[in-house]
């Protein structure tokens, strides 16, 4: 769903989570120059974490942040950036897989960040994006 905005020019995404009201933020946020930021995403699914995996995880923290984008009539084709946070050095290999295989034909720029953890110990990537409609609205 869209919510309102103060500014007509920026679009505010919201998907429901419970975070996103908790929190105070949007999921998305599409600006007048075409430019769309996707807060980080986790695999919390419905309340669960989906995939128990690096990979399986990273899978589905993506497959949220393509859904916020669709919102918006984009996809994955329109990610310039994305950058995967990671709570073990471990994990790159399952990880750096995992986008390779959603992006290895977009080739976005990318990032990935060793942190020290997330809200909920069980999750070990976070992800986020920016994705680019060419032409502003």
């Amino acid at each position: 769903m869209t919510e309102p905005t103060a500014s007509a020019s920026v679009r505010r995404i919201s998907t429901g989570a419970p975070w996103e009201d908790k929190f105070g933020y949007s999921r998305a946020v599409e600006l007048p120059n075409g430019l769309v930021l996707v807060a980080g995403c986790t695999s919390v699914v419905n309340g669960q974490i989906a995939g128990g995996s690096p990979y399986e995880q990273t899978v589905t923290a993506f497959d949220v942040a393509f859904a916020a984008l669709e919102q918006v009539g984009l996809g994955r084709e329109d990610v310039v950036r994305t950058r995967m946070y990671i709570t073990h050095a471990r994990d790159v290999d399952d990880v750096g897989r995992a986008h390779k295989e959603l992006f290895d034909a977009v080739r976005p720029a990318a990032t990935m960040i060793i942190v020290s953890g997330f809200v909920d110990p069980s999750l070990v990537v976070e992800v986020e994006v920016e994705a680019y409609r060419g032409g502003s609205r």
